[in-house]
C-alpha cells in the first residue's frame, strides 16, 4: 500500500485506487486514473456514478474522523460495487480495519447519508448549544458528559421512545416552558432549535405513549390500573 497521493494523481501502477476527496471532486478526480485499477470513493450520499468507466467500488465509513489516530475497529462500512469482485474488495479494505460492513441501495443512498449527519453531526451541534447554555450558568461542559453518554447508551439498547428521559416526558410543561424562556434570554439564537427539539419531542413521547397504551389492550379489565400519570 503506497502512501497517499496528492491533486491530478494518475493511479500509474496501482492495482486499486481510493480517492479520498470531496463529493463534487469525484468525477474529476476519478477521470484523472488510467484504465486498470480498481476505483473507489468514500462518500456515503454518493454512488458510483462518478466512477462511471472503471472498475468501481465505495466504502463509507460510519465513524468521525477527526486526525490520523482514528480507530476505526468495530466501526461499520457501508459498501458498494459494480460487481462481485469490487465489493469483495470494499469488504477486504473495511475488514483490514476491523470494521463490520453492510450495503445501501442506490435509492436510499441520500437518506442513509442523512441518518449519519443527524447522528452525528447535529448532535455535536446541540451539544454546543447546550455548552453555552450551561456556561451562562456558571457550569463547565464535562459536568454534561455523563448525561450525553446515558442518554446514547441508552438510545442505543434501547431506542429513542425508550430512552426518552425529561420534563417532556413527564408532561411537564410548566419546567419546559421556564426553560424556553431561560433559553430565549440567554441564548436567543438557540430559541428556534430549541423550539423545533421541543416539538419533536413531545412527538416521541406521544408515540411512546401510544405504543404502551396498544400493548395493554386485551390483557383484562385490571390492565389499566398500572397506567400512571
Amino acid at each position: 500500500m503506497s502512501e497517499p497521493l496528492g491533486r491530478g494523481a494518475t493511479g500509474e501502477g496501482a492495482d486499486v485506487v481510493l480517492l479520498a476527496v470531496p463529493d463534487a471532486a469525484i468525477a474529476d478526480a476519478a477521470a484523472m486514473i488510467g484504465p486498470g485499477p480498481m476505483v473507489g470513493h468514500l462518500s456515503g450520499a454518493t454512488t458510483l456514478e462518478p466512477l462511471h468507466g472503471h472498475r468501481a467500488f465505495s466504502l463509507h465509513p460510519v465513524m468521525t474522523i477527526t486526525g490520523a489516530e482514528t480507530d476505526f475497529a468495530g466501526a461499520p462500512a457501508a459498501v458498494a460495487g459494480v460487481g462481485d469482485e469490487e465489493i469483495a474488495m470494499a469488504e477486504h479494505i473495511a475488514h483490514l480495519m476491523a470494521m463490520e460492513t453492510f450495503r445501501v441501495a442506490d435509492d436510499d443512498r441520500v437518506a442513509y447519508h442523512a441518518a449519519c449527519s443527524m447522528a452525528s453531526n447535529f448532535v455535536v451541534t446541540l451539544e454546543g448549544l447546550a455548552t453555552e447554555m450551561a456556561k451562562s450558568a456558571g457550569v463547565q461542559r464535562r459536568m454534561l458528559a455523563p448525561l450525553a453518554r446515558a442518554a446514547i447508551e441508552n438510545w442505543v439498547e434501547k431506542g429513542a421512545a425508550a430512552a426518552l428521559t425529561g420534563p417532556i416526558a413527564r408532561g411537564d410543561d410548566a419546567v419546559v416552558l421556564r426553560q424556553r424562556e431561560a433559553v430565549a434570554a440567554r441564548l436567543p439564537e438557540g430559541l428556534e432549535t430549541f423550539d423545533a427539539l421541543a416539538r419533536s419531542t413531545r412527538r416521541l413521547a406521544c408515540s411512546r405513549e401510544i405504543a404502551r397504551d396498544a400493548g395493554m389492550e386485551g390483557e383484562g379489565p385490571h390492565a389499566g390500573g398500572t397506567h400512571g400519570g
